[in-house]
């Protein structure tokens, strides 16, 4: 009866969702409003303000409140970022400085390093996917695959970026550094991108490029060199994401943006990551009042009932966050769900902190890339104009993310960052 509340969000989101056909007709926010409610309502034994007490105190955990400082920062820099002209002088400065004449190798190369740069799969899918379905149909080539491509390149900088939402959500959750977790993730995602990319430079002919966009302004890509640069040398997010957005702000009061304007974007982007900071908030005190009903105790008893060793307890923390991304069509959502579960799996296994973590966003980046009901895959399709299933069989990034992931389980690899040392 604990987990209840979860069974009740699943019905609602996944089952209705499934038999209307739309995965975004019923917003993740109203299912968990509602599995919140019953959560409250079957919480018995204690008056309903300590109930709701419960409820609002998990929410407003410490550790998600940091969680929601950093959301809003995030979305104030990405807003007066783009506002100002950055990510387009990042687009065609990238296409511009790869060799033109191959084309998916460049589409896959600028995608990856747009998404590391800006943090976000979906800004990447934005700016890329019109080129990319231009220039397949210009060039007599496949639109599906073309799009295939510019999904994997925006999965890889969104699993490492230090600014993603994913990765906020994987290391706070288990408590290490986004330096730590980037080093980690480092092994299991830049295999995969090296072996992708080489399956594009030997296995697809060269298209030559007829339209590739002028390079801008490189001083523009000045906000996310900075916000790079500061995070690789171990500065606070917060700082970090501050630094950007000041850096952003002063180029454009350079380059002729009003201080008023700049304010109104950076208002839009924190209304932005209202969504997302109201399911972190309902999430959150949901499984506070499930754990309160002892319903945590008893999915780690059940889960950790035939773990073995160290290599079962990281194998069950990649099919746990990739269950609940399927039943969520949402990483962020996915990793802020069970990040307390995996913590708590991580301590009693001895798993490292910083593997935990990478393996939480790479295994739900994995899952969100391959699901045709993701919001990466239905907008990059419909800018495209394409079925949501048709890049399927050209998604060779995830699947050697899911391979490099397995192999780093099995063979604890890397070592040194596979195992608590207490």
């Amino acid at each position: 009866m604990a987990l209840s509340p979860m069974m009740v969000f699943l019905i609602l989101y996944v089952a209705v969702s499934a038999l209307i056909g739309d995965f975004y007709r019923i917003p993740i926010s109203v299912a968990l409003l509602v599995a919140s409610m019953w959560a409250i309502l079957i919480y018995r034994g204690i008056p309903l303000k300590e109930r709701i007490e419960t409820f609002s105190k998990a929410a407003a955990n410490s550790d998600i409140i940091y969680m929601i400082w950093i959301f809003v920062l995030a979305g104030a820099f990405a807003s007066v970022a783009k506002s100002i002209g950055a990510v387009d002088a990042t687009v065609t400065f990238t296409l511009n400085i790869l060799p033109p004449q191959y084309i998916v190798p460049t589409l896959f190369v600028a995608a990856c390093l747009i998404s590391f740069s800006i943090g976000t799969s979906v800004g990447t899918v934005v700016a890329l996917t019109p080129l990319a379905a231009q220039l397949a149909a210009t060039e007599g080539g496949n639109v599906p695959f073309f799009v295939g491509v510019v999904l994997g390149g925006a999965f890889f900088g969104d699993n490492l970026s230090f600014i993603s939402d994913t990765t906020i959500a994987a290391t706070r959750s288990q408590g290490c550094s986004m330096q730590d977790k980037f080093k980690v993730n480092l092994w299991i995602a830049l295999p995969a991108a090296i072996v992708t990319l080489a399956c594009y430079l030997l296995l697809v002919p060269e298209v030559p490029v007829s339209d590739v966009p002028e390079s801008g302004d490189p001083w523009l890509m000045l906000p996310y060199l900075v916000v790079i640069a500061t995070a690789v040398m171990g500065v606070n997010v917060t700082l970090v994401l501050t630094a950007g957005i000041f850096t952003a702000v002063g180029l454009g009061l350079f380059y002729g943006v009003g201080l008023l304007d700049m304010a109104g974007f950076a208002g839009a982007g924190i209304d932005g990551m209202g969504d997302l900071i109201i399911i972190t908030l309902l999430a959150s005190g949901m499984l506070g009042v499930i754990k309160a009903c002892g319903g945590i105790d008893y999915i780690l008893r059940v889960m950790t009932a035939r773990i073995s060793g160290l290599r079962g307890a990281q194998a069950t923390l990649a099919v746990l966050v990739g269950i609940v991304n399927l039943c969520t069509a949402n990483n962020t959502v996915a990793i802020i769900t069970v990040g307390g579960l995996a913590k708590d799996i991580s301590r009693r296994f001895g798993v490292d902190p910083r593997k935990s973590a990478s393996i939480l966003d790479s295994a739900s980046c994995v899952v969100q890339c391959l699901i045709p009901y993701g919001a990466q895959t239905l907008l990059a399709t419909s800018l495209a104009g394409i079925s949501p299933a048709a890049p399927f069989p050209y998604l060779y990034y995830p699947w050697a993310v899911a391979l490099t992931l397995v192999i780093s389980i099995v063979f604890l690899f890397p070592r040194r960052y596979s195992r608590r040392k207490d």
